[in-house]
Protein backbone atom coordinates (compact mmCIF):
# COMPACT_ATOMS: atom_id res chain seq x y z
CA UNK A 1 0.00 0.00 0.00
CA UNK A 2 3.06 2.77 0.80
CA UNK A 3 4.97 1.73 -2.02
CA UNK A 4 1.80 2.43 -4.14
CA UNK A 5 1.15 5.65 -2.69
CA UNK A 6 4.72 6.49 -3.12
CA UNK A 7 4.16 5.79 -6.98
CA UNK A 8 1.27 7.90 -6.88
CA UNK A 9 2.78 11.00 -5.18
CA UNK A 10 5.71 10.38 -7.87
CA UNK A 11 3.39 10.29 -10.87
CA UNK A 12 1.78 13.72 -9.03
CA UNK A 13 4.62 15.24 -9.12
CA UNK A 14 5.72 14.66 -13.01
CA UNK A 15 2.20 15.61 -13.99
CA UNK A 16 2.47 18.76 -12.39
CA UNK A 17 5.77 19.48 -13.86
CA UNK A 18 4.17 18.96 -17.11
CA UNK A 19 0.92 21.07 -16.27
CA UNK A 20 3.69 24.24 -15.37
CA UNK A 21 5.91 23.63 -18.39
CA UNK A 22 2.15 25.20 -20.22
CA UNK A 23 1.21 27.95 -18.63
CA UNK A 24 -0.92 29.53 -21.32
CA UNK A 25 -2.75 26.48 -21.05
CA UNK A 26 -3.64 27.54 -17.64
CA UNK A 27 -3.89 31.09 -18.27
CA UNK A 28 -6.77 30.27 -21.05
CA UNK A 29 -8.70 27.29 -18.82
CA UNK A 30 -8.85 30.60 -15.63
CA UNK A 31 -9.54 33.27 -18.26
CA UNK A 32 -12.47 32.68 -20.51
CA UNK A 33 -14.85 31.50 -17.75
CA UNK A 34 -13.87 34.55 -15.34
CA UNK A 35 -14.52 37.12 -18.40
CA UNK A 36 -17.71 35.34 -18.55
CA UNK A 37 -18.80 35.59 -15.23
CA UNK A 38 -17.46 39.32 -15.20
CA UNK A 39 -19.61 40.75 -18.57
CA UNK A 40 -22.71 38.16 -17.89
CA UNK A 41 -23.07 39.82 -14.25
CA UNK A 42 -22.40 43.44 -15.40
CA UNK A 43 -24.61 43.03 -18.59
CA UNK A 44 -27.84 41.24 -17.22
CA UNK A 45 -27.79 41.33 -13.47
CA UNK A 46 -29.88 43.80 -12.66
CA UNK A 47 -32.49 42.36 -15.60
CA UNK A 48 -33.03 38.65 -14.13
CA UNK A 49 -32.18 37.04 -10.94
CA UNK A 50 -30.41 34.42 -12.93
CA UNK A 51 -27.38 36.44 -13.56
CA UNK A 52 -27.11 37.40 -9.82
CA UNK A 53 -23.47 36.27 -8.12
CA UNK A 54 -25.11 34.18 -6.08
CA UNK A 55 -26.25 31.76 -8.82
CA UNK A 56 -23.76 32.85 -11.63
CA UNK A 57 -20.65 32.60 -9.35
CA UNK A 58 -21.38 29.09 -8.58
CA UNK A 59 -22.61 28.13 -11.99
CA UNK A 60 -19.80 29.80 -13.58
CA UNK A 61 -17.27 27.87 -11.42
CA UNK A 62 -18.53 24.39 -12.36
CA UNK A 63 -18.98 25.56 -16.18
CA UNK A 64 -14.90 25.68 -15.71
CA UNK A 65 -14.76 23.15 -14.81
CA UNK A 66 -16.22 21.08 -17.72
CA UNK A 67 -12.68 22.56 -19.09
CA UNK A 68 -10.55 20.51 -17.31
CA UNK A 69 -12.22 17.41 -19.51
CA UNK A 70 -10.66 18.80 -22.52
CA UNK A 71 -7.75 19.97 -20.16
CA UNK A 72 -6.73 16.59 -18.96
CA UNK A 73 -7.86 14.77 -21.61
CA UNK A 74 -4.66 16.93 -24.06
CA UNK A 75 -2.52 15.85 -20.84
CA UNK A 76 -3.12 11.95 -21.55
CA UNK A 77 -3.26 12.01 -25.39
CA UNK A 78 -0.21 14.19 -25.85
CA UNK A 79 1.70 11.88 -23.15
CA UNK A 80 0.62 8.75 -25.07
CA UNK A 81 1.51 10.44 -28.57
CA UNK A 82 5.10 11.25 -27.08
CA UNK A 83 5.64 7.63 -25.94
CA UNK A 84 6.15 8.78 -22.73
CA UNK A 85 3.28 6.27 -20.69
CA UNK A 86 4.89 3.64 -23.06
CA UNK A 87 8.07 3.58 -21.51
CA UNK A 88 6.36 3.91 -17.80
CA UNK A 89 4.07 1.02 -18.56
CA UNK A 90 7.59 -1.56 -18.13
CA UNK A 91 7.48 -0.30 -14.84
CA UNK A 92 5.52 -1.97 -11.60
CA UNK A 93 3.03 1.04 -11.63
CA UNK A 94 -0.78 -0.05 -11.81
CA UNK A 95 -3.50 1.42 -14.06
CA UNK A 96 -5.07 2.72 -11.36
CA UNK A 97 -1.50 4.27 -10.07
CA UNK A 98 -1.50 6.35 -13.23
CA UNK A 99 -5.21 7.22 -12.97
CA UNK A 100 -4.73 8.99 -9.66
CA UNK A 101 -1.54 10.70 -10.68
CA UNK A 102 -3.16 12.55 -13.08
CA UNK A 103 -6.77 13.32 -10.93
CA UNK A 104 -4.41 14.86 -8.39
CA UNK A 105 -2.05 16.72 -10.61
CA UNK A 106 -5.51 18.43 -11.90
CA UNK A 107 -7.14 19.08 -8.50
CA UNK A 108 -5.51 21.69 -7.69
CA UNK A 109 -6.29 23.70 -10.82
CA UNK A 110 -9.83 23.30 -9.51
CA UNK A 111 -9.30 24.31 -6.47
CA UNK A 112 -7.61 27.40 -7.90
CA UNK A 113 -10.24 28.34 -10.34
CA UNK A 114 -12.71 28.24 -7.38
CA UNK A 115 -11.24 30.19 -5.19
CA UNK A 116 -11.09 32.47 -8.18
CA UNK A 117 -14.28 33.17 -9.56
CA UNK A 118 -15.73 32.58 -6.01
CA UNK A 119 -13.35 35.87 -5.01
CA UNK A 120 -14.61 38.02 -7.46
CA UNK A 121 -17.87 37.03 -7.38
CA UNK A 122 -17.29 38.50 -3.87
CA UNK A 123 -16.18 41.48 -4.83
CA UNK A 124 -19.10 42.32 -7.13
CA UNK A 125 -21.94 40.48 -4.05
CA UNK A 126 -20.04 40.64 -0.49
CA UNK A 127 -22.95 38.28 0.79
CA UNK A 128 -21.25 35.67 -1.21
CA UNK A 129 -18.33 35.73 1.53
CA UNK A 130 -18.93 33.37 4.88
CA UNK A 131 -18.59 29.74 6.07
CA UNK A 132 -21.18 28.84 2.61
CA UNK A 133 -18.36 29.98 0.82
CA UNK A 134 -15.41 27.72 2.61
CA UNK A 135 -18.23 24.24 2.27
CA UNK A 136 -18.91 25.65 -1.40
CA UNK A 137 -15.44 25.91 -2.70
CA UNK A 138 -14.71 22.26 -0.87
CA UNK A 139 -17.55 21.03 -2.58
CA UNK A 140 -16.60 21.74 -5.78
CA UNK A 141 -13.71 19.53 -5.47
CA UNK A 142 -15.96 16.87 -5.53
CA UNK A 143 -18.00 18.10 -8.86
CA UNK A 144 -14.67 18.71 -10.39
CA UNK A 145 -13.58 14.87 -10.23
CA UNK A 146 -16.65 14.01 -12.51
CA UNK A 147 -14.85 16.08 -15.51
CA UNK A 148 -11.12 15.24 -14.58
CA UNK A 149 -12.51 11.43 -14.72
CA UNK A 150 -13.93 12.06 -18.26
CA UNK A 151 -10.91 13.81 -19.54
CA UNK A 152 -8.84 11.05 -18.54
CA UNK A 153 -11.31 8.44 -19.97
CA UNK A 154 -10.85 10.61 -23.40
CA UNK A 155 -7.52 10.90 -23.43
CA UNK A 156 -6.96 7.82 -22.89
CA UNK A 157 -9.13 6.28 -25.78
CA UNK A 158 -8.67 9.13 -28.18
CA UNK A 159 -5.96 11.17 -30.04
CA UNK A 160 -4.86 14.58 -29.46
CA UNK A 161 -6.51 15.46 -32.61
CA UNK A 162 -9.94 14.39 -31.72
CA UNK A 163 -9.98 14.89 -28.14
CA UNK A 164 -11.34 18.80 -28.43
CA UNK A 165 -13.82 17.00 -30.36
CA UNK A 166 -14.94 14.92 -27.78
CA UNK A 167 -14.23 16.81 -24.84
CA UNK A 168 -17.04 19.62 -26.70
CA UNK A 169 -19.28 17.12 -25.77
CA UNK A 170 -18.95 17.53 -21.99
CA UNK A 171 -18.68 20.80 -22.41
CA UNK A 172 -21.67 21.47 -24.31
CA UNK A 173 -23.71 19.76 -21.67
CA UNK A 174 -22.50 21.44 -18.61
CA UNK A 175 -23.70 24.85 -20.65
CA UNK A 176 -26.84 23.85 -22.23
CA UNK A 177 -28.09 20.70 -19.94
CA UNK A 178 -27.26 22.67 -16.35
CA UNK A 179 -30.02 25.38 -16.32
CA UNK A 180 -27.11 27.99 -15.00
CA UNK A 181 -27.85 30.24 -18.07
CA UNK A 182 -31.78 29.89 -17.58
CA UNK A 183 -34.28 29.42 -15.13
CA UNK A 184 -35.63 25.34 -15.24
CA UNK A 185 -38.86 26.15 -13.57
CA UNK A 186 -40.45 26.06 -16.52
CA UNK A 187 -39.34 23.21 -18.19
CA UNK A 188 -41.62 20.16 -18.45
CA UNK A 189 -41.30 16.78 -20.03
CA UNK A 190 -38.30 14.68 -21.33
CA UNK A 191 -35.67 17.34 -21.33
CA UNK A 192 -36.18 18.05 -17.61
CA UNK A 193 -36.16 14.54 -16.82
CA UNK A 194 -33.44 14.36 -18.68
CA UNK A 195 -31.14 17.43 -16.77
CA UNK A 196 -32.52 15.59 -13.77
CA UNK A 197 -30.66 12.47 -13.99
CA UNK A 198 -27.50 13.54 -16.19
CA UNK A 199 -24.31 15.33 -13.63
CA UNK A 200 -24.86 18.45 -15.72
CA UNK A 201 -27.42 20.04 -13.50
CA UNK A 202 -27.07 18.24 -10.33
CA UNK A 203 -23.14 19.52 -9.86
CA UNK A 204 -24.60 23.26 -9.80
CA UNK A 205 -27.05 23.12 -7.89
CA UNK A 206 -24.90 21.05 -5.39
CA UNK A 207 -22.89 23.76 -5.67
CA UNK A 208 -25.36 26.54 -5.51
CA UNK A 209 -27.40 25.33 -2.84
CA UNK A 210 -24.87 25.47 -0.66
CA UNK A 211 -24.27 29.20 -1.14
CA UNK A 212 -27.95 29.64 -1.55
CA UNK A 213 -28.75 27.49 1.62
CA UNK A 214 -30.24 23.98 1.75
CA UNK A 215 -33.97 23.88 2.89
CA UNK A 216 -34.38 20.40 1.89
CA UNK A 217 -31.69 18.04 2.70
CA UNK A 218 -32.37 15.58 0.30
CA UNK A 219 -33.56 17.17 -2.71
CA UNK A 220 -31.23 20.09 -2.33
CA UNK A 221 -27.97 17.96 -1.07
CA UNK A 222 -27.89 14.58 -0.64
CA UNK A 223 -29.60 13.10 -4.37
CA UNK A 224 -27.38 15.57 -6.57
CA UNK A 225 -24.39 14.57 -4.54
CA UNK A 226 -25.15 11.04 -5.07
CA UNK A 227 -25.92 11.34 -8.69
CA UNK A 228 -22.50 13.11 -9.13
CA UNK A 229 -20.41 10.70 -7.14
CA UNK A 230 -22.57 7.62 -8.95
CA UNK A 231 -21.39 9.27 -12.48
CA UNK A 232 -17.70 10.03 -11.04
CA UNK A 233 -17.21 6.61 -9.96
CA UNK A 234 -18.53 5.12 -13.02
CA UNK A 235 -16.09 7.65 -14.97
CA UNK A 236 -12.86 6.64 -12.93
CA UNK A 237 -13.79 3.09 -13.60
CA UNK A 238 -13.99 3.07 -16.60
CA UNK A 239 -10.91 5.45 -17.17
CA UNK A 240 -9.28 2.89 -15.41
CA UNK A 241 -10.64 -0.37 -17.91
CA UNK A 242 -9.30 1.86 -20.75
CA UNK A 243 -6.16 2.87 -19.40
CA UNK A 244 -5.53 -1.09 -18.92
CA UNK A 245 -6.55 -2.04 -21.98
CA UNK A 246 -3.87 0.10 -23.71
CA UNK A 247 -1.51 -0.60 -21.56
CA UNK A 248 -1.73 -3.84 -22.48
CA UNK A 249 -2.40 -2.95 -26.21
CA UNK A 250 0.71 -1.18 -26.41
Amino acid sequence: MRESIGRILTLTKRNIKEILRDPLSLVLTMALPLVMEILFYLIFHEITAQFEMKYLAPGIVVFAQAFLTLFTGLLISMDRKTSFLTRLYVSRARSYEFIFGYALAVLPIALAQSVLFFVVGGLFDTSLFGVRLVWAILLSLVTSLFFIAAGILFGSICSEKSIGGVSSIVICGQSVLSGMWFPVEGLKGGILTLMNILPFKNATMLVQNVILGVNDTFKDFTLPLLIVLGYTIVMFAAAIFAFRAKMKAD
